[in-house]
């Protein structure tokens, strides 16, 4: 059983920037894969970006690359979302979620555990 625990979240102006953290519990956190999703009210929950086990490998949603960067620290059990040109359509609540012993993947029935999420609010 892994715990997934976001935060960073907030209220910031368009292109203003936040930094998303999810910590993770257990020991083999390193083995897996983790993403990140937004879900916006009245929208299906969107894939946002993913990391490999080792870090070595990243994938995004088109429009948010170039703006947004994930990352992983493995012996602090947390990966980031640093997220910059916010835009007011961006505003969701954004979820982690791991995959354990697995590639990378953008779709969220391929993740097996999720965070609570933290709410993203992009003002104009």
């Amino acid at each position: 059983q892994v715990q997934l625990v976001e935060s960073g979240g907030g209220l910031v102006q368009a292109g203003g920037s936040l930094r998303l953290s999810c910590a993770a519990s257990g020991r083999t956190f390193s083995g897996y894969s983790m993403g990140w999703f937004r879900k916006a009210p009245g929208k299906e929950r969107e894939f946002v970006a993913a990391i490999s086990w080792s870090g070595g490998n990243t994938y995004y949603e088109d429009s948010v690359k170039g703006r947004f960067t994930i990352s992983r620290d493995n012996a602090k059990n947390t990966v980031y979302l640093q997220m910059n040109s916010l835009r007011p359509e961006y505003t969701a609540i954004y979820y982690c979620a791991a995959r354990p012993f697995a590639g990378i993947a953008n779709s969220d029935a391929q993740y097996v555990y999720w965070g609570q999420g933290t709410q993203v609010t992009v003002s104009s």
